[in-house]
């Protein structure tokens, strides 16, 4: 499988804050960050993770979305986002794209 370019890695306020208060949400970003770099796409639907390995290719927005469902703990989703010229890649809240 191809990998591709992160270009920034940033966090939306939101994300960023609960990483510095939450050890074990700042752990689980890093390794869905880590995933999305590797092209696993964690949650994402099929559909979804064909269009991204086609996008790696072509130079397209790439996405995909990962859960944490630590036990006793309300799961957790976030989005990574990075865009076609991948000069960026967002970690963000679903609610806030």
């Amino acid at each position: 499988m191809a990998t591709f370019k992160l270009g920034r890695v940033v966090a939306t306020e939101r994300v960023d804050n609960r990483m510095q208060n939450d050890r074990v949400f700042a752990a689980f970003v890093s390794k869905s960050l880590r995933r999305y770099q590797e092209c696993d796409w964690g949650d994402t639907c099929k559909e979804d993770k064909e269009s991204n390995d086609h996008a790696i290719d072509n130079g397209e927005r790439i996405r995909a979305v990962y859960t944490q469902d630590p036990i006793l703990r309300e799961p957790i989703t976030i989005w990574i986002i990075t865009e076609s010229d991948r000069s960026v890649t967002t970690v963000l809240f679903p609610e806030e794209y």
